[in-house]
């Protein structure tokens, strides 16, 4: 095992990685930007470094500040969190070039995934099912008007290695036109390195694919074990979505039914062993809960933001597995999930809006007890500023069953107080009475449909 691990992140996932790499006796060391200075993760952290100033192009997105860091500190290995450098395959490159062990999957595997086209048809071809769709970049909108005659409206429009920014669903052919020029607009944004920060930076294209209206969006943990196997840990409900970013997640999920749980798992091992997969990572699918079917949507080659759900219902530590799976050494991944948890992304965002509302936080008071998890990146007297994402804190419940962890979620969405800017906790509260949220019958149009009403 290394003895140092630098964690090339920032906010609660540093926080995050901080906490099991001390846990486990290796010297853990934060890299932080000037905006970032005051953090907890700073000071949590057995050494920190400066890298530069609060533009993240010139701070934690800086591979070579990154990497000198790393040098100037005797690290032994980079764990990147998610984002930012996360799912850079050069990045992962430079650190096992520098003979640094890489907290993360292959870098071919990263690069082979992180293009939905190119990740579409390797999925195919290790017999996971995906939407029909486009199996080449579409170079122009009358080549999409085209493609989208063949595939059948409605249809899917999105930049080939983007996330979720810039997609859109097409009804019409005046739809798509619109559709196809915002997702462009993203993908060039992608190519300039300013729209998914981290990923490859190249012209990924525009992908199509058949739009299924009412689905849920349900992914599956994955394991890629030192020795080659590839386990699945269960899978994640992320549907309730705004502006095609998740907000809360849960597992398992309610819209699943056993016997498609494990046609899942089997199509995600079998995902993972397509690229050689190591360490975390996972596969995300598009379910149409009617027919109790689905469809591959991509792979994230990282941990992801709502893993701490299922370690409630698992018992592993997903970072410590992931730094053993990087050190060579046996995982322990438990017998299968029990239980029931849910995760809420607590945001400084305006709850009708869901733009982002950066301030000082006047009073910061966390819920506690039984069942109750609290990842923050923040504390009382930090300012959140306008340079990165505006996650504040992750709020994950525990229950022995769906019922149980829903009021857990009431009493504790209750309690938590955060003053001095505004933060999606309402929302929560108005979630957690909504009828289709509370059946469990949701959707990826929750979200719009409650803002709609």
């Amino acid at each position: 095992m290394f003895e140092s691990v630098l964690v090339a992140n920032r906010g609660e996932i540093a926080s995050r990685v901080i906490h099991t790499v001390r846990k486990m006796g290796l010297k853990a060391i934060a890299v932080y930007s000037e905006a970032d200075a005051d953090l907890p993760f700073v000071g949590q952290a057995d050494e920190a470094i400066l890298i530069g100033p609060p533009d993240p192009r010139r701070s934690y997105l800086d591979i070579d500040a990154v990497l000198e860091a790393a040098k100037r500190t005797n690290a032994r290995a980079i764990h990147p969190g998610y984002g930012f450098l996360a799912e850079n395959a050069d990045f992962a490159q430079r650190v096992v070039d520098e003979n640094l062990a890489w907290i993360g999957p292959p870098p071919l595997a990263i690069a082979r995934m992180g293009d939905k086209i190119n990740a579409r048809n390797l999925m195919m071809d290790a017999g996971v099912p995906v939407a029909s769709g486009t199996w080449e970049p579409v170079p122009d909108v009358e080549t999409a008007v085209e493609e989208a005659q063949r595939i059948g409206y409605p249809v899917m429009v999105k930049a080939a290695g983007g996330g979720g920014i810039g997609m859109g669903a097409a009804f019409d052919e005046a739809a798509l036109r619109k559709a196809y020029d915002t997702a462009r607009r993203a993908a060039e944004r992608f190519a300039g390195g300013g729209g998914a920060p981290g990923r490859s930076g190249r012209d990924p294209g525009i992908l199509l694919e058949r739009y299924i209206e009412h689905a849920r969006h349900v992914e599956v943990q994955i394991l890629g074990l030192a020795d080659g196997t590839v386990v699945a840990l269960g899978e994640r409900d992320c549907s309730v979505q705004r502006r095609h970013q998740k907000i809360v997640e849960e597992t398992p999920s309610p819209g699943v039914r056993p016997e498609l749980r494990a046609r899942m798992l089997e199509a995600a091992v079998r995902a993972g062993e397509a690229v050689g997969y190591r360490g975390a990572g996972t596969v995300e699918c598009l379910v149409d809960p009617v027919a109790q079917d689905f469809v591959f949507l991509e792979m994230n080659t990282r941990l992801q933001v709502e893993h701490p759900i299922t370690e409630m219902v698992t018992g592993v530590d997903l970072v410590e597995q992931q730094l053993l799976i990087a050190a060579g050494e046996d995982a322990s991944y438990g017998s299968g999930p029990s239980g029931h948890a849910i995760e809420f992304r607590v945001y400084a965002e305006d709850p009708k809006c869901f733009l982002p509302s950066p301030g000082e936080i006047k009073v910061w008071e966390e819920p506690i007890g039984e069942g109750i998890r609290i990842d923050a990146g923040y504390a009382e007297g930090n300012l959140v500023t306008p340079f990165y994402d505006p996650l504040l804190a992750k709020l994950c419940v525990f229950g022995t069953d769906r019922a149980a962890a829903l009021e857990h979620a009431r009493e504790a969405v209750q309690v938590f107080r955060i003053d001095g800017l505004k933060t999606n906790l309402p929302f929560f509260t108005e979630l957690l009475d909504n009828a289709e949220f509370a059946r469990g019958t949701y959707d990826t149009g929750l979200v719009a449909r409650m803002r709609a009403s």
